[in-house]
């Protein structure tokens, strides 16, 4: 793998200002090359322009000791002879490379220094870096994927009224689509209302205004309970299929048992009902993010419905604007 273009410039820069050591009358400077990364570290080339019979080649690392290259090599093309070592991090980061001719008794020599940050993979700035970057790009994927689930579902509004004659005696409704409770006393199971229209098939999403309520429960429930709620005078809410979000407490809860974790208390819930997929969804929809999500195996008509609870604060269906 070659090196990044980034690397070669600072490099190259190092090496022209590395030091040249003529030891004695003119010699031949020998050219340091980067050569590409290699077992964890850099490998580097030092070429000398003399003939294999007349020079040698001395490796010296940052700490003045003496280091074996690889043995000298005679080019094929030029007229030169080179040498080549891999340079790791905590060698000290900088390599010297001599030129001692045999002929003349002269030396020369170049250094280059290369910072940790260089080096692949063992660098704990570097992989601090490509932890960070990672992270962010999955958060990233992340907030795309739901912002993208709740537009989705949000594409597919749809007006919600709430039905006067399917619901607990003490609730009252205003305007159609908005509900609270008469008395702050806890009406065991529940007290609830049903909204008239029902869906059977397809998608369709609908938001609901929480405020700073204490509790509340709101979801779907099957047409058999829809039916048994309109004819049951007392309104005892009767056990079937029911999918709800539930908030009390400062707590999440799902009708099926679960809590929701790490869900901050929000003002306006979004519903998402995915008759294809067999999915309720639920969503903070002032954050655009998602809450939790139920699925159910059973077909038919659902009902959305609406529990205050006794806090004595309206709960209301909002329309939804794309």
């Amino acid at each position: 793998m070659g090196l990044p273009v980034q690397l070669i410039v600072v490099i190259f820069v190092l090496v022209l200002v590395s030091t040249q050591h003529p030891t004695a009358g003119g010699g031949h400077d020998p050219l340091l090359v980067l050569d590409g990364y290699e077992d964890d570290g850099i490998r580097l080339k030092c070429f000398s322009g003399k003939l294999f019979s007349e020079v040698q080649v001395l490796w010296t690392d940052g700490r003045g000791d003496n280091v074996t290259g690889s043995p000298l090599t005679t080019g094929t093309t030029t007229a030169n002879t080179s040498s080549s070592i891999i340079l790791k991090p905590g060698s000290g980061n900088s390599m010297s490379c001599k030129i001692v001719d045999k002929l003349l008794k002269t030396s020369t020599e170049s250094s280059v220094v290369i910072a940790d940050v260089f080096f692949p993979a063992t660098s704990p700035w570097l992989s601090a870096f490509v932890v960070i970057l990672l992270l962010s790009i999955f958060l990233v994927i992340a907030a795309i994927y739901k912002l993208r689930n709740f537009r989705k579902a949000r594409r597919n509004a749809v007006n919600i009224t709430l039905d006067e004659n399917c619901k607990h005696p003490s609730l009252i409704i205003k305007e159609k689509n908005k509900v609270k409770s008469t008395t702050q006393e806890e009406i065991p199971p529940k007290a609830v209302v049903v909204a008239t229209k029902g869906f059977s098939e397809k998608l369709h999403y609908w938001e609901v205004e929480v405020g700073d309520k204490s509790e509340w429960e709101l979801g779907v429930v099957c047409e058999e309970i829809r039916n048994a709620l309109r004819s049951n005078t007392r309104n005892t809410f009767p056990k079937g299929n029911l999918l709800s979000l539930r908030f009390s407490q400062g707590e999440y809860s799902l009708s099926d048992g679960k809590s929701v974790r790490n869900s901050k208390p929000c003002s306006v819930v979004g519903v998402f009902l995915d008759q294809e997929h067999a999915t309720l969804s639920f969503f903070d929809a002032e954050e655009k993010s998602s809450l939790e999500c139920l699925s159910f195996e059973f077909s038919g008509t659902l009902y959305p419905f609406f529990s205050p609870g006794s806090d004595g604060k309206w709960l209301g269906v909002r329309p939804v604007h794309a």
